[in-house]
């Protein structure tokens, strides 16, 4: 049983490791630079994520576990750490909250509700103001530029500043276009792994598909935009849900918890039909 269970997980393997494999030759990323990012990945996980009753993983344990050698282990565990996830993570959710505040936050609202177009400088409801509240340490002149690089706002002639988007996303394949998409893909590999290896008395966590293999390839326009229609509705009220239930990080002894919701749109043109 257990075997088929294991044979099961690699051919399943094979279908997101194409995806993935496609967009690292489309980077400039070789086989040989991904085999050595997953063997420090089987490291990292073996030794956080499968202690015994909270204690720390040993080596021999995490060389059983991966099927490296200890000699192996010790040499991934003594690289330099180069991960800089967090980092890029925040750096996209200043963004996005600044965004989000100049859509929420009454201070840049008009009375209808609608963002407002906002001076550069000045008082209470300025584009510096809107900076300071949502942005936090992250330099202003870099995140202006690429807030107006993606077409997420736009400076006007008169100096001031007109939000475009409600949502940050990045130009295609630039850094924080795949620092994006990493940060995707690893929300929805912690959601699938987390149910499949959840206790039976654990909540699930909500993943669903909605698909169908025989539509009209000439209907690809209509759902496009009724996907973009429908999908930005949810999102703006999860939007809204999440931002009446945020904390105050200023508040002594308050804690927290990241939560969300991704929604994507699925299209396999594998019966050589192109739109």
């Amino acid at each position: 049983m257990e075997d088929r269970v294991s044979q099961t997980t690699l051919q399943t393997c094979r279908q997101w490791l194409r995806p993935v494999a496609r967009w690292l030759m489309r980077s400039g990323v070789t086989w040989k630079e991904f085999a050595e990012l997953s063997r420090e990945a089987f490291v990292q996980s073996a030794f956080e994520d499968f202690g015994i009753r909270g204690r720390p993983t040993n080596v021999s344990r995490v060389a059983l576990l991966t099927g490296l050698s200890r000699r192996d282990v010790r040499r991934v565990r003594e690289l330099e750490p180069r991960r800089n996830g967090q980092a890029a993570e925040d750096s996209l959710n200043h963004a996005s909250r600044v965004l989000t505040g100049w859509h929420l936050d009454p201070d840049f609202l008009e009375a209808s509700g609608q963002p407002r177009v906002l001076p550069a400088v000045g008082g209470d409801a300025s584009f510096e103001a809107l900076l300071k509240r949502y942005a936090g340490d992250i330099p202003t002149t870099a995140l202006v530029k690429e807030l107006v690089k993606s077409g997420s706002i736009e400076r006007l002639e008169s100096g001031a500043y007109r939000v475009l988007r409600r949502y940050y996303m990045p130009r295609p394949m630039d850094r924080q276009a795949v620092e994006r998409a990493g940060s995707v893909l690893a929300d929805l590999g912690t959601n699938l792994e987390y149910n499949l290896s959840r206790r039976p008395t654990d909540p699930s966590r909500f993943e669903g598909r909605a698909q169908n293999r025989h539509v009209d390839p000439r209907s690809l326009p209509a759902f496009r935009a009724f996907v973009e229609r429908e999908a930005q509705g949810l999102l703006e009220r999860v939007d809204d849900w999440l931002a009446s239930h945020e904390t105050d990080p200023t508040t002594a002894g308050s804690t927290s918890v990241r939560l969300g919701v991704g929604v994507y749109a699925i299209q396999d043109d594998s019966t050589g039909v192109t739109p």
